[in-house]
């Protein structure tokens, strides 16, 4: 019983270093709670009866200290300049295009604002728009020009509510919103046209959860997801992966922008007299190999697939190992020095009786 110990504790170290050959950690980025999450800080509250369904969020670029937002579907074509100290609105910038479901904002590094008619809660737009306006010089009430994009998902009409923005190079992506089941990641042309209807391409799938609205971070490597209830860091390489992820948010979580220094990021929820919430981006990476930075994330390919199914191969092929192993060792161990025993005892009742064989010759 003692060899027999011995040998199970032998066996299971050799297993255990065989798992840990087995199962090697991925390349591809897992999601991970930061444990220590800075608490919200509220930042100011929007207080203006024209605004009822804040369902956007964006900085602006020439005026520091002030955050756009549109009100969801139901409202005029129409975009609120908004005083990040006091929540009140400096101006309403007019651009009378007739809006279907307007849901996310955004503003390029030249100060140009995106408004996103991306909504289709029943799925069945044959189109969604981007409409275009510039940043204006002075705060004001005005009436101004816009510019119209349409657009169209390769796969069939998709809900979405996040407009992203490449710091860099102004590439646009919309991140669609599946109540069941996982959105996508899809981008538009580098430079799309006012004439006819650009076409998306599919990138990736999107972090799990409601996606509600989204924004790049600064530095252009990550993006900031929106959901009902926390955000999630995404670092934006050749395939998006989501890295990590925050702690729940006051209210339904409906908007997201970049805060006021470029780690920070504000949150809003739905409905009259939204709080705005200050907070800091989750950055709690796990991934064992991070993805590299690219400004133009690329299509998971078939080949993905296929490296994954070899490594799920790999392991297996190491586990089935390991239990051979196992295996062998038991009947090594276990069961010659029992057939010995057996036989030795066996000649030496049959010499004591005078039963056993004659010398020389051999048991049948």
């Amino acid at each position: 019983m003692t060899r027999l110990r011995t040998a199970f504790a032998l066996v299971g170290a050799t297993l255990v270093t065989l798992a840990g050959v087995a199962l090697p950690t991925t390349a591809s980025a897992t999601v991970e709670t930061d444990p220590t999450p800075a608490a919200p800080k509220k930042l100011f509250t929007i207080r203006d009866d024209r605004i009822k369904e804040s369902s956007g969020l964006a900085k602006s670029v020439k005026h520091p200290g002030t955050y756009y937002t549109v009100n969801d579907s139901g409202d005029t074509g129409r975009v609120f300049a908004i005083d990040a100290t006091t929540g009140k609105v400096e101006a309403v910038l007019r651009f009378g295009a007739k809006v279907t479901d307007v849901e996310a904002l955004g503003v390029d590094r030249d100060g140009t604002i995106y408004i996103a008619d991306i909504g289709d809660n029943k799925a069945d737009r044959e189109q969604i728009e981007i409409y275009t306006i510039p940043e204006p010089e002075t705060l004001e009430d005005a009436d101004v020009k816009y510019h119209q994009f349409d657009f169209k998902y390769p796969d069939g009409a998709h809900d979405a509510e996040t407009l992203l923005i490449e710091p860099g190079t102004s590439q646009l992506y919309i991140v669609t919103k599946e109540l069941k089941g996982t959105g996508a990641i899809y981008a538009a042309p580098p430079a799309p046209t006012r004439q006819g209807t650009n076409d998306l391409s599919k990138l990736a799938p999107a972090p799990s959860g409601i996606i509600t609205d989204g924004t790049f971070m600064p530095d252009g490597q990550r993006v900031v997801l929106r959901t009902y209830t926390d955000v999630a860091t995404v670092a934006w390489g050749d395939t998006p992966t989501a890295i990590a992820r925050g702690a729940a948010v006051l209210g339904q979580g409906e908007t997201v922008a970049v805060g006021p220094t470029d780690n920070t990021v504000l949150v809003g929820s739905e409905g009259a007299n939204s709080a705005i919430y200050q907070l800091t981006a989750p950055a709690k990476a796990v991934a064992s190999t991070p993805p590299s930075a690219s400004a133009t994330p690329k299509p998971a390919t078939a080949s993905d697939s296929n490296n994954a199914d070899s490594g799920k191969n790999h392991n297996l092929r190491w586990i089935i190992i390991g239990a051979s192993l196992f295996a062998l060792i038991i009947t090594i161990v276990t069961f010659p020095p029992g057939r010995r025993e057996r036989r030795d005892r066996q000649a030496e009742n049959d010499r004591l009786t005078g039963q056993g064989p004659p010398t020389g010759h051999r048991r049948a």
